[in-house]
């Protein structure tokens, strides 16, 4: 496979595997650009970046939500399914946005707008499954444990 080199503010230049750039013929909600590049350091690493290939100053932290929500699935209106071929095509990977903080208990990923990727395709769809909220806690357990340990 070839590679292209990007430029990021966050993480300076970079040789990608042009396997990782996606096309979002939508874009992605509420930001501009059209192709995005996803980084991992470790592919084992639960965290990965979105990184636009339009401008360097945005890269987006993403995680496939399978690995922190057992029960987490994808429901879209049927115009949706229609329009991204869910019905007929293969299985697509599926990605959430993660909103980072300085504490572990304060990471919250957006599972109400979950990124669908097929084949060098990506889409951010709204999620219509119950329970799918914007910001939903990615380690509740230690926001339990941090609120305990301070008299909370």
């Amino acid at each position: 496979m070839s590679s292209l080199t990007i430029e990021s503010s966050r993480f300076g230049q970079l040789k990608v595997d042009s396997g990782s750039v996606l096309e979002f013929p939508e874009g992605l909600i509420g930001l501009a650009g059209s192709r995005y590049a996803m980084i991992a350091q470790d592919p084992e690493a639960p965290f990965m970046w979105l990184q636009s290939l339009d401008d360097p100053s945005l890269a987006l932290p993403v995680t496939n939500p399978h690995r922190f929500f057992a029960d987490f699935a994808v429901e879209v209106v049927d115009e949706d399914a229609e329009r991204l071929e869910l019905a007929t095509s293969s299985a697509m990977d599926v990605y959430v946005t993660v909103r980072a903080a300085p504490a572990l208990e304060d990471f919250t990923a957006n599972l109400k707008a979950p990124i669908l990727v097929r084949a060098g395709q990506a889409w951010q769809v709204i999620n219509q499954a119950p329970g799918c909220e914007l910001r939903v806690p990615l380690f509740p357990g230690r926001a339990a444990d941090s609120a305990a340990a301070n008299g909370d």
